[in-house]
């Protein structure tokens, strides 16, 4: 193989170089000893090394040298000047010297290495140059610079005062793409025709205007290449001796590389911001689109597999189950979720927000999917040839809009695919390329986490609700002596689900228990310790227990729960949900509230939960001044109870504090805006389902919501229980006082029978008699005085015996040939339910029948 090649003057040996030939080298010790002499040197001076090398610098010397001077120039890294040296023939040489201190030794100050560059001795090693030396080496020296101007590594041009074009280099006219006799003497605004070539020109008016240089960076083509270029242009100002301005000096450097790569990270670092605000699936893929366009793509659109969804829609994508393990198998089944465009509307689209499309195995989609990987196809690839042949609405679209380069990536997160974002071209000429792919990897990955997120967070907050739904009350009673209406809401979307629950439960008498609580914490645990109160108060409840027992009973099994909770904690390298409570913390705030309509009149006790409004038959609104309490979970402090009359029409709203807090105010400021809210009910206004009633509740359940909640949503879960008293008519409650004497039950089942009879309640009687006769015959064996039987016809017949004793009754099953013990078993099968329930003075024992289908 033979080639050119270029004569050296320094030779092309091992070894040589251009030092030597060109260059008087020497090293000089710290203590002024030479210590090396080149063949440089010898041409310059005529030593010899052996004559120099281990001698005094200073016998070199052809002039005085100050010691001050030389201690001078010792504190100095590096020293340039002229010296007149001694040559070998004895004639003073004038030299320029550049003088560099070496590394420090070990054991002192390093060497010194001075060096001069050699003038032409091929006429005679005598130091001097002659005339045609000297004419040669300025011929030599324009002609190198003017192969410089054409040949320099970036592009050049030069601009006179009128900013008119003068020259240009190789490299500037490739740039422009026009040779140097066609733009001469044209701006080069005339030259561009672009704004960037404007902006420039301004700039060069600003040189002009100051005489300083400046840098500025520019975004444009090169010539008919399709990529574009960024360039770095350095403006410098052509100044003659005398200072005056003459032109300027435009030196351009392809910085396109350093520019994408910058703007790679601008996108990156944007794209960690502006992905995964929220915690919602659908938000968070929109997210991932908006940052690739236009930064990335021109269309970008986001799949996911459409088995992950539950429900048809976008909507139905937010409730995520969880992925099918192992690998996709094709054609691949996706649901379009997120998509943006350069273009108003993303004409592009072929599949629309929520529609489910059918990728077959050889398209990029379910290649990237299959491999795991990203991939980029141009459309000329064999493959968009088999696509578009199955799909005439993506041939139309790639004829229409141009699309001419395409890369799907894999959106994974912690080993499980959910879906596939793609990106393409159309406006853009470039194509992807492998840089692009990076980053479009690293976006999408960024995406992927938010986006598993977001469906596991989903996935928990569905569970957290099915499971509160499922513990709370699906309907409520309709007792006699009450209207109720209620209301559940709840919290936001990404407040997490909460452990708000009410209750209506029945009780004997015809007495109605109210409650509300609120359990301390987010998710299913609060969801689960929420259903488990629930159960214990209804299971207190049953046990007819007063309102500040049943309290201090629930008390007790909130401790019991916590300290369950803390024994059964994970160990620490578990780490528990963010939506869920810590385990071993368990507290709630309760209030129960007792309304015999009867008496009309109603007891309550509250643990550290909001007070009930009430609000008067007369439009009077005010909360029920009642103890706090300390919330559950507390344990050794008493609760008190409150008791205080209810006439009829009177409605008494419980809450949780959700409700009336969030938003910016206080409880305080929520409590008074709750009372504004609640004036409505009052049966001064009318309206209601009767002319004596007020507004319905349900319409008060809902204008309460819409006053005092944000339209998006409460950041607490709410419950709301509305209750409007109507009492018990007299004339259904029939009370009599028994003498403690055996003789006297035969009356008292008179009179039971006079008052059925009254009632019309015939078919009863029999029925009753028996109840009645073994209820009071027991309080007269096993009790003590007082004795008092009431009736009250309600939606059941209700038969209470009372007494003095605070023994509580036992159902036992008698043998055969016992005399007794079959009075209470006798009552539980004529009756729907019996119990009993304690005094302040005594016991009750109660049977409740059903009326009979003829029954008014």
């Amino acid at each position: 193989m033979t080639g050119h090649k270029t004569s050296l003057p320094f030779g092309d040996g091992p070894g040589d170089g251009p030092g030597d030939a060109t260059t008087a080298r020497a090293t000089i010790s710290a203590d002024a000893i030479v210590t090396s002499w080149n063949e440089g040197a010898r041409r310059l001076l005529g030593h010899l090394p052996s004559e120099v090398v281990g001698q005094r610098a200073a016998a070199l010397l052809a002039e005085e040298v100050s010691p001050a001077d030389v201690r001078a120039v010792a504190a100095l890294p590096r020293w340039s000047g002229t010296l007149t040296l001694r040559h070998r023939d004895g004639r003073p040489v004038r030299v320029r010297l550049l003088a560099h201190r070496g590394e420090p030794a070990a054991d002192g100050p390093g060497d010194w290495l001075l060096v001069s560059p050699l003038p032409d001795l091929e006429a005679g090693e005598a130091g001097e140059v002659g005339e045609t030396g000297a004419v040669e080496e300025e011929a030599e020296d324009a002609a190198l610079l003017a192969l410089a101007s054409q040949q320099a590594p970036c592009p050049v041009a030069v601009y006179d005062r009128m900013l008119r074009l003068r020259r240009i280099n190789d490299q500037m006219a490739e740039v422009i793409g026009l040779p140097e006799n066609e733009i001469r003497g044209l701006r080069l605004s005339e030259i561009g025709g672009v704004l960037e070539s404007e902006e420039l020109e301004r700039h060069m008016v600003e040189v002009l205007r100051t005489g300083e240089r400046r840098d500025v960076e520019t975004f444009r083509r090169v010539g008919a290449e399709s990529r574009a270029h960024a360039w770095s242009a350095r403006l410098a100002p052509l100044k003659a001796p005398d200072g005056e301005v003459r032109g300027i000096c435009l030196a351009a450097h392809d910085i396109t590389e350093q520019y994408l790569a910058r703007q790679r990270l601008l996108l990156l670092s944007e794209s960690s911001v502006r992905i995964g605000t929220t915690l919602d699936v659908t938000r968070t893929a929109q997210e991932l689109a908006d940052v690739g366009v236009p930064g990335l793509a021109d269309f970008v659109s986001v799949d996911l597999l459409a088995r992950l969804g539950q429900d048809e829609g976008v909507e139905g994508v937010e409730a995520f189950a969880e992925p099918p393990p192992g690998p996709l198998t094709s054609p691949v089944v996706l649901r379009r979720v997120a998509r943006q465009s350069v273009l108003p509307g993303a004409p592009e689209a072929v599949i629309k927000l929520g529609e489910v499309g059918t990728y077959p195995e050889f398209s990029p989609q379910a290649t990237s999917l299959a491999v795991g990987r990203p991939s980029i196809h141009r459309v000329t690839d064999p493959v968009f040839r088999l696509w578009t042949a199955k799909s005439p609405a993506l041939a139309d679209m790639l004829r229409t809009y141009g699309l001419h380069s395409m890369m799907s990536v894999p959106i994974r997160a912690r080993g499980i695919t959910l879906g596939v974002a793609t990106f393409s071209r159309h406006t853009r000429p470039d194509p992807f390329t492998h840089d692009d792919v990076l980053l479009a990897e690293e976006i999408t990955t960024r995406a992927a986490v938010c986006l598993d997120n977001a469906r596991r967070f989903t996935r928990e907050r569905d569970t957290a609700l099915a499971l509160q739904r499922s513990l709370l009350p699906q309907t409520l009673p309709r007792p006699t002596a009450l209207d109720v209406a209620f209301r559940y809401q709840p919290a936001g979307p990404y407040a997490g689900v909460g452990g708000d629950w009410f209750d209506v439960i029945p009780l004997s008498g015809a007495r109605v228990a109210l409650v509300v609580g609120d359990v301390v914490g987010h998710g299913i645990q609060a969801s689960a310790t929420m259903g488990r109160l629930r159960t214990a108060v209804r299971t207190l409840a049953d046990v007819d227990l007063p309102p500040d027992e049943l309290l201090t009973h629930l008390d007790d099994l909130v401790i019991h729960l916590s300290a369950e909770g803390a024994v059964s904690a994970p160990s620490g390298d578990v780490a528990p949900s963010e939506d869920m409570s810590p385990a071993g913390d368990v507290g709630a705030t309760c209030l129960y509230a007792v309304y015999d309509p009867v008496a009309r009149r109603c007891t309550l006790a509250r643990a550290g939960h909001p007070p009930p409004v009430l609000v008067a038959p007369d439009g009077t609104v005010s909360p029920v001044q009642v103890p706090a309490g300390p919330p559950l979970g507390v344990g050794g402090l008493p609760f008190e109870a409150v008791e205080f009359e209810m006439p009829k029409d009177t409605v008494l709203a419980l809450y949780t504090d959700g409700l009336i807090g969030g938003r910016g105010r206080d409880l305080d400021e929520g409590l008074t805006a709750l009372t504004g809210a609640l004036a409505g009910l009052s049966p001064s206004l009318g309206a209601g389902p009767s002319p004596e009633a007020g507004p319905s509740l349900e319409a008060g359940c809902d204008s309460v919501l819409r006053t005092l909640l944000p339209e998006q949503g409460a950041p607490d879960d709410v419950a709301l229980l509305l209750a409007r008293t109507r009492g018990l008519d007299a004339s259904r409650v029939a009370t009599w006082d028994v003498p403690d004497d055996p003789a006297l039950v035969a009356q008292a089942r008179r009179d039971v029978t006079d008052q059925l009879m009254a009632w019309g309640l015939e078919e009863a009687v029999f029925t009753t008699e028996l109840v009645v006769s073994e209820l009071v015959t027991n309080a007269m064996r096993h009790a003590t005085a007082p004795i008092q039987l009431r009736l009250i016809y309600d939606h059941t017949l209700i038969c209470e015996v009372s007494d003095g004793s605070n023994t509580a009754p036992h159902l036992r099953r008698a043998r055969v040939f016992d005399e007794g013990g079959r009075g209470l078993l006798l009552v539980a099968q004529l009756s729907l339910r019996w119990g009993s329930r304690h005094s302040a003075t005594g016991k009750t024992i109660w049977a409740e029948q059903a009326l009979p289908s003829s029954g008014s």
